[in-house]
């Protein structure tokens, strides 16, 4: 695609993870302005040659859903400060040059083919339409990259499963090991994929007595943790698929607790989107 020509020695600055290490990192309670997250400026000009973390803004909700948050804001949960607080701890702990702002695109929007990673939140309950099926396919087979979050059970990965399956009925999801590179590439994720969870904050904030990080949904004590990856013909990863964890939590909500960041936020939730954005823009 052409934002990854563009970022491409940029992004490769990744490995060097910057002048402040996590180690160095303070846990900080959030103001209400940006949530606290502060404000920083790029080059006036290379406006474009920064990367942006795009949140999509799917139309529907598919089987089960409900109004408000249950519904058609599904797409939205965490946000905006999951988002905000990423492109800060991006910026902060990378050489890379970070969009400030979040962005949010639907997946027929003309603007998408600028960016090459789009985060999808929820996906157990959406259902695209046919333009969306569309869109999404020409969007992962021309180069872009897509990372599905916060989805818990049997009953929401059938519905996603099948959702993606429109997409691309002849490619299954591969579960990744996890000496997979896209665990290594910045941050040597050493922990077994269970160990990788990140629950909603008002589990993992208890999470040091009662050690529980799973959800239940449905009924079901989601306990088991499933990082699965699509690819095209040439073995390049197109779609992450995070399930039975929320990262979207660990960085929304670093600020609100401090064993849940130190535990979750800075142990997990921000090393593995960082691999995660770092694989995506050098393979």
């Amino acid at each position: 695609m052409k934002p990854r020509s563009k970022l491409i020695v940029v992004v490769a600055l990744l490995a060097i993870v910057a002048t402040v290490t996590f180690a160095q990192r303070r846990y900080q309670r959030r103001s209400a302005d940006r949530a606290g997250v502060p404000d920083w400026t790029n080059e006036v000009g290379f406006e474009k040659d920064v990367f942006t973390f795009v949140r999509i803004h799917y139309s529907s909700t598919g089987r089960g859903g409900w109004g408000g948050w249950g519904g058609d804001r599904r797409w939205y949960i965490d946000a905006p400060n999951a988002d905000l607080n990423l492109a800060y701890r991006l910026q902060q702990m990378t050489s890379l040059k970070v969009y400030p702002d979040e962005k949010n695109f639907e997946l027929t929007s003309p603007e998408l083919q600028d960016f090459p990673f789009i985060y999808i939140v929820e996906p157990g309950w959406l259902e695209f339409s046919e333009d969306e099926v569309a869109a999404l396919k020409k969007y992962l087979l021309n180069g872009g990259f897509l990372m599905v979050d916060d989805f818990w059970g049997r009953y929401q990965w059938q519905n996603f499963y099948e959702q993606i399956k429109r997409v691309f009925p002849d490619r299954e999801p591969q579960e990744l090991p996890m000496d997979h590179p896209i665990f290594h590439s910045v941050f040597d994720l050493k922990q077994t994929k269970n160990e990788m969870q990140i629950p909603a904050i008002d589990i993992g904030r208890h999470a040091g007595q009662t050690g529980v990080t799973w959800e239940y949904h449905e009924g079901e004590a989601c306990r088991e943790v499933h990082f699965k990856g699509i690819f095209d013909d040439k073995g390049r990863m197109m779609v992450f698929i995070c399930h039975n964890t929320d990262n979207g939590d660990g960085w929304e909500r670093e600020g609100e607790d401090e064993y849940y960041f130190r535990e979750f936020s800075e142990k997990k939730a921000y090393p593995l989107a960082i691999n995660a954005i770092f694989y995506t823009m050098t393979h």
